[in-house]
């Protein structure tokens, strides 16, 4: 199972690429994007000037304090002048930068007006903050959700070549894991993120205001911020590649092992699951832990070298203020404007890990979509009003793989109205070949005509439209056997799809149930009998009324009783229509019109049932052989 899972990527990722792809899903949205960065900026513009302010009412109590040690009637000028005659230079340098009005106190009422405009600058941006984190909250959602339409899209452009190669569980992570994980991501550092850029921005103005070489001391430690985090995330940035891809892997073997429950059972490979899937566990604790780890490493590094800085400007700012170039004001607003500053540093060090796991699930999505699609509709496609049936190969070769030949120059002629039954041991091609019919695949060489023009001169949903099938595996989805009936013909009425379920021997078996036409199956049909899921599949063809039917070992999973009645319901329903048979108990087609033996990708043999057994080859050896078995 591993071999079949494939291992994480060992190609390195493409950051750049992948972060400049999830920009452009978010193209659309331009117009919310300038909302969101504009009313980001004023949301910044008002926080980083509270600062200032605040240290406005810092230096008015302050001086305040200053000032009533000091009797009355002094002016400033003497204050200072008296403080130099008693030595005190750097008392007076300090009280010098200072608004000193002796003999008074605190300025309550101005110190309460600056207060409340500081209040009312903060209630003002976290409006705007609150506006923003909606409008990104929408932005993100749309962009998603355009990302799910484009998956859903994709799918349906996928050669059935992709599904065979990639394994279920894996392609489901990448539509609900990894997509819900690119979500959240995008969700929280995008608005983060611009937030946090604007507050450096709006910042470093501010602190370059206040003190130019206080702002040179607090930017000594970015460069290094940056090269912490740059290192660091080059490291996790693997982890997180392999955290995913594990995650892939711990959602198939899952799935393989829920849709697989009873089969696990009756082997008795209970054990070995569980030991595989704690392997595959073990494997994501131990990616996730890493990459969490190794990411986590940023913030702390980032934090510490923040805290360097913060002694640094506090020492280089006391000296100021001693000096009387700073009043305490302007100290205190610059340790708030570092903090501030080393404050977004951290966030985006913070955001690195979510980002860059947001990225790597982003790039398994991008894989998805990059996919090799298959080939395009032809431009003027030919459609046909009316088929009757008439279905050539003409020179078919096809390959899985290029170096291992299925079919070769196969030709092949089947008039309207007439049943094929395809026979032959297990890899002879005998599924391939109406895959190739309904275009599933397309041909490495030759063509298939219906009615004269080649399918791939049609779109495949017209040759689709035209043809019924009924594969061995009955699927159903999880809605009423009514609407299961009508899946392929979504107009019919009540009384249609009675009728067709009659025809079909299925109505005597669904009106046994207590809900009857209204009873709900779910996805697996596990609450009916897989005869009854056959017989719905039947009933579904018989209601498309298809000009060609295929069935593919249509009676392989019902019992003797039941495969009688769908074979009086399949005389019914192939009565004037094309119809290809595949078949194992070779007892259901002795009635073909044409018996096709094929080996290797050939048709060794051809003829009916009896002159079949008369020329005593392949079908006379296969017959007699299934003939032993059944006395046995």
């Amino acid at each position: 199972m591993a071999r079949m899972m494939g291992g994480p990527p060992a190609k390195a990722t493409d950051f750049r690429g992948s972060v400049r792809r999830l920009f452009g899903l978010l193209a659309p949205q331009r117009i919310a994007l300038v909302g969101i960065l504009a009313v980001g900026a004023v949301s910044v513009a008002l926080t980083v000037v509270g600062p200032m302010v605040l240290g406005r009412a810092t230096d008015l109590i302050f001086s305040g304090v200053v000032s009533k040690q000091f009797p009355a009637g002094l002016t400033k000028d003497q204050v200072i002048a008296g403080l130099r005659a008693e030595g005190r230079d750097t008392l007076a340098d300090t009280f010098a930068a200072m608004d000193i009005r002796p003999g008074q106190g605190i300025d309550f009422t101005h110190v309460g007006e600056v207060l409340l405009f500081v209040l009312g600058l903060f209630v003002v941006a976290s409006l705007f903050a609150f506006v923003q984190g909606r409008l990104t909250a929408r932005v993100v959602q749309h962009a998603v959700f355009d990302l799910r339409e484009r998956v859903e899209a994709k799918f349906a452009r996928l050669p059935l070549s992709y599904f065979d190669r990639q394994p279920r569980g894996e392609v489901l992570s990448k539509v609900t894991n990894d997509i819900d994980n690119l979500a959240q991501s995008m969700q929280q550092t995008l608005s983060q993120m611009m937030t946090s850029l604007l507050t450096i921005v709006g910042v470093l103005v501010m602190m370059v205001v206040v003190s130019p070489l206080l702002a040179l001391v607090a930017l000594v430690t970015v460069p290094l911020s940056v090269l912490v985090a740059a290192k660091v995330g080059k490291r996790a940035q693997p982890q997180f590649v392999k955290q995913w891809a594990t995650t892939g892997k711990l959602n198939g073997h899952i799935e393989e092992m829920f849709t697989g429950h009873s089969l696990v059972k009756v082997f008795g490979r209970r054990e070995q699951a569980e030991q595989t899937f704690r392997e595959h566990n073990e494997n994501l604790f131990d990616a996730s832990y890493r990459s969490q780890f190794i990411s986590g490493l940023i913030q702390p590094a980032i934090m510490f070298l923040g805290n360097v800085n913060y002694v640094l400007i506090a020492v280089v700012g006391a000296l100021r203020v001693s000096s009387g170039a700073l009043s305490l004001g302007d100290v205190q607003a610059f340790i708030q404007y570092s903090r501030q500053f080393s404050q977004p540093l951290t966030q985006v060090a913070a955001m690195a890990n979510l980002l860059q796991s947001g990225v790597v699930s982003a790039e398994r999505v991008f894989a998805l979509l990059d996919a090799e699609e298959q080939s395009p509709e032809p431009a003027s496609p030919v459609r046909q009003n009316e088929v009757r049936g008439h279905v050539e190969f003409e020179h078919v070769s096809f390959r899985y793989q290029e170096d291992t030949p299925l079919i070769e120059d196969l030709s092949l002629s089947v008039q309207p109205g007439r049943t094929v039954a395809i026979v032959g041991p297990t890899g002879a091609g005998k599924t391939t070949l109406v895959n190739l019919l309904m275009r599933f695949y397309e041909l490495d060489g030759g063509r298939i005509t219906l009615d004269g023009v080649d399918i791939a001169e049609m779109t495949r949903e017209d040759v689709r439209a035209k043809t019924g099938m009924v594969l061995q595996d009955a699927w159903l989805f999880g809605g009423t056997i009514a609407e299961n009936i009508a899946y392929g013909s979504p107009g019919a009425t009540r009384e249609q799809i009675v009728a067709a379920a009659e025809a079909t021997h299925v109505d005597r078996l669904v009106r046994t149930l207590p809900d009857g036409y209204d009873t709900v199956v779910d996805e697996e049909g596990g609450n009916i009998s897989a005869g009854e899921r056959q017989l719905i599949t039947v009933a579904r063809a018989f209601l498309a009324e298809p000009a060609i039917l295929i069935l593919d070992e249509a009676t392989s999973s019902v019992d003797t009783r039941t495969e009688v009645l769908i074979q009086r319901a399949m005389n019914a329903l192939r009565e004037g229509r094309t119809s290809f048979v595949i078949a194992h108990r070779l007892s259901t087609i002795r009635d073909a019109d044409l018996i096709l033996v094929m080996e290797s990708g050939r048709i060794v043999e051809q003829g009916t049932h009896s002159s079949l057994l008369e020329a005593g080859g392949h079908y006379a050896r296969l017959y007699a052989a299934q003939f032993a078995e059944a006395i046995t």
